[in-house]
């Protein structure tokens, strides 16, 4: 059961990564990338961490 925990933390916090790194990205150059991706990837990042916990 606590690697399961670990596991959605884990993911949680790789999706935040990309989230962060994309955003970052976006801020330096035209990527083009619709918000509403930027908010899934938010919002998935946000449920597995609390998943995780």
């Amino acid at each position: 059961m606590a690697q399961t925990f670990s596991l959605n933390r884990n993911m949680g916090m790789l999706v935040l990564a990309a989230w962060l790194i994309l955003s970052g990205l976006s801020g330096l150059v035209a990527l083009g990338l619709p918000m509403i991706v930027m908010s899934v990837l938010a919002l998935i990042a946000g449920v597995l961490i609390l998943v995780g916990r």
